[in-house]
């Protein structure tokens, strides 16, 4: 019998077969979701084939997808990308730039307790 060693150490990420970190749960959450919606169509009627079908080239595609994500992005490459994606690609000032000092001169002056 095989034995697989899942987490080689404390503090490093978890890791099995290659797949390290969040793509472990995309994997598992993904299968679990084809198996879950084969089930729905075998229990609404669909000839079974098709639903064979549908699971092994959904869950093909899963596998494929999550193991070139790992490739591509390694471990904490998803979540950077993420990130990336929330930042702003430009700043807009709508405000007349002499708006900007005014509020910012009066601001100190209630800080300092002096009265504009």
């Amino acid at each position: 019998m095989n034995k697989w060693n899942i987490n080689k150490g404390i503090g490093r990420t978890v890791e099995f077969k290659g797949l390290k970190a969040q793509y472990l749960f995309v994997f598992a959450g993904g299968l679990l979701t084809v198996l879950i919606l084969v089930m729905i169509m075998y229990m609404v009627g669909l000839h079974m084939y098709i639903c064979l079908g549908f699971g092994i080239g959904a869950a093909s595609l899963i596998i494929w997808k999550t193991f070139a994500l790992n490739k591509k992005y390694g471990e904490h490459g998803l979540m950077k990308l993420g990130a990336k994606r929330m930042h702003p690609k430009y700043i807009v000032c709508r405000k007349p730039m002499h708006r900007y000092l005014k509020n910012s001169f009066t601001t100190e002056s209630k800080a300092n307790g002096k009265a504009a």
